[in-house]
């Protein structure tokens, strides 16, 4: 009997440790279930989107390679708003060339950071054509509504002077935006771009300097 009251004993403590253990597993399991549906639900109702905080988001990018790209789009477009004004005002074949030089490379730059945009989940910035450009105004080098005006009134020589003024401080703007996002971005190759847009550009400065100073 005494036997059999052991072997009784012993089997009622394996049966409740194993029953304890299925009740820890399942309070775990409940654990990390609520815990990701917590975090589900704060996700839906109050973060930040990836790419609209400064943390790192989906795709490797940040706050800082958000607002480069839908700046720097804002900012090519008026670049190319003026390029597009030299076909049929400038005066001399090279600021016609310098023109088509600058509209053909920030184009594509349009779409590619467009494209980035769309790929994160924002919102790509409208065209600002036929709309004031001083509402940018607060970008390094964007020009004014007047300033606009008054390179689309001018022809010949004067424009040329104008335009090549006016894309040097614009150019200038854009390798200023180009830094900040070496400094702060994370994607890839929006650090890529910026590279590029400080190579171009400071060239190009360097090139529109010599021309006003033949001029």
């Amino acid at each position: 009997m005494t036997a059999s009251r052991g072997f009784l004993r012993r089997a009622a403590l394996t049966v409740t440790a194993g029953a304890a253990a299925l009740v820890l597993t399942a309070c775990g399991g409940d654990s990390d279930g609520n815990s990701h549906d917590m975090g589900s639900m704060a996700s839906e109702s109050g973060s930040p989107k990836a790419g609209s905080s400064g943390k790192a988001g989906a795709g490797g990018h940040n706050k800082a390679d958000v607002g480069f790209a839908e700046e720097m789009i804002q900012h090519h477009r008026q670049a190319v708003d003026m390029a597009e004004l030299a076909d049929s005002r400038a005066a001399s074949p090279e600021v016609k060339e310098l023109a088509t030089k600058i509209k053909g490379a920030q184009d594509p730059e349009i779409e590619t950071m467009s494209g980035w945009l769309t790929a994160w989940g924002e919102k790509v910035p409208e065209d600002m054509a036929g709309m004031d450009h001083d509402m940018a105004s607060g970008m390094p080098g964007m020009m004014s509504a007047e300033d606009m005006a008054d390179l689309e009134k001018a022809s010949g020589a004067a424009f040329d002077e104008k335009f090549l003024k006016l894309m040097v401080e614009h150019h200038e703007g854009a390798v200023e935006m180009a830094e900040t996002e070496k400094a702060e971005g994370k994607y890839g190759p929006a650090i890529d771009l910026a590279d590029d847009v400080i190579t171009a550009q400071t060239a190009e400065i360097e090139q529109m300097n010599k021309m006003l100073d033949r001029s």
